[in-house]
């Protein structure tokens, strides 16, 4: 072994948000990260995020969780490890601890973020490549005031930085969140594309009506219009309608993309490198639906600019990402935990060029806004 795991660091950071954002089952004041270091013995440190919505209003872990499993679980099972070999640490990490996908994202990109420094690599070059370099990245609009809405999307579309804006629904009425969504498509027109998520709100039927509407609007995407548990209605909406539907919170990973597949479930798959376990979980998930034609986005859970930059480096990779991406979290937050901030123009987020992930933790920033102030590490004794 070149280089062994010496310490695992789980930081909690706490960002205050420019606005109100506001979902289907929550509304954010502030993104809560859990930022991991990971030293090694050659002295190389590499860095993750894990990241999620809500606390524990999206999914089944949290960011106090996340730290909670990092600290008494999986770091410890990493430490002495070979730190070069990702494959290898991330079996060991499937064998300590069943799902908790998150945390291991955040350590799997901790571990590939090292070896790219050592190797003098992009993240990118380590799973095959780049082919693109420039990701189109999409804007939700979600103060749910329709003309500060309309506002907020022509000053984006005058700044050439966003030409996709997605519409976060599913807290009011079906008639009421189609006729807010129908006013900015008819402001907008053809200059923007608009989509709609309605993170799991509706029913069935509140669906159909809903989606019928929002089909005549002219709407170009349906994200997850019910619950993550019921394919077979999503099935049902995704067969009757010409507007795609995304399947987002029911797709997890490649073992549910089969499943989808299956059921022809959906039309477009919803990519996340936390829900996918990772990285490498992620271009699992992308290969079973490019096989079978579906038609691939680039999401997010709302990551800060380390966990934004692991998922542009492997979105940068997939042969096929006919959605674009919506990698704005890091456009979200009024400020940021690194050196440099992530580079957003001409409608796209570009892929940064240093090895790795490409950019530095400011460790005033860290220290300013991680929660607490222990600076507890799991090391080698």
């Amino acid at each position: 072994m070149n280089a062994t795991v010496s310490s695992i660091e789980a930081i909690l950071v706490d960002l205050p948000t420019i606005r109100p954002h506001q979902l289907a089952m929550a509304t954010m004041q502030q993104q809560t990260l859990v930022v991991v270091k990971l030293l090694s013995s050659d002295g190389v440190v590499g860095i993750g995020e894990a990241t999620t919505i809500g606390g524990l209003a999206y999914g089944d872990e949290s960011p106090e969780g996340i730290k909670l499993t990092i600290d008494t679980y999986l770091a410890p099972a990493l430490v002495g490890t070979d730190a070069t070999n990702v494959h290898a640490a991330m079996a060991k990490l499937n064998k300590v601890a069943r799902g908790n996908r998150f945390a291991k994202c955040a350590l799997e990109t901790a571990l590939l973020d090292a070896q790219g420094k050592r190797l003098n690599v992009p993240l990118a070059t380590l799973l095959g490549g780049a082919v693109r370099t420039a990701l189109p990245a999409l804007w939700t609009l979600a103060s749910g005031d329709t003309g500060r809405d309309i506002d907020e999307a022509e000053r984006l579309l005058a700044e050439r930085r966003h030409d996709t804006f997605k519409l976060k629904i599913g807290r009011r009425s079906v008639r009421d969140d189609v006729a807010h969504v129908a006013a900015i498509k008819r402001a907008l027109g053809e200059r923007a594309r608009v989509t709609v998520d309605v993170n799991q709100a509706w029913n069935e039927a509140e669906a159909a009506t809903g989606i019928a509407l929002l089909e005549d609007a002219g709407i170009d995407l349906v994200e997850q219009p019910v619950p993550r548990e019921q394919r077979a209605a999503l099935a049902r909406l995704a067969a009757r309608f010409v507007v795609p539907i995304m399947a987002d919170e029911t797709l997890m990973g490649p073992e549910d993309a089969i499943d989808l597949v299956r059921g022809a479930c959906a039309d477009v798959f919803a990519l996340k490198i936390m829900k996918s376990g990772g990285l490498y979980g992620t271009l699992r998930t992308a290969a079973v639906g490019d096989a079978a034609g579906m038609a691939l986005y680039g999401g997010t859970m709302l990551e800060g600019s380390v966990g934004t930059l692991a998922a542009a480096h492997v979105f940068a990779t997939l042969p096929q990402l006919a959605w674009g991406t919506e990698l704005f979290g890091p456009l979200l937050v009024k400020d940021d935990i690194v050196t440099e901030r992530p580079v957003y123009r001409d409608f796209c987020l570009h892929l940064p060029t240093g090895p790795g992930l490409g950019i530095a933790i400011d460790e005033d920033k860290l220290a300013h806004y991680r929660r607490d102030a222990s600076r507890k590490s799991v090391a080698l004794a």
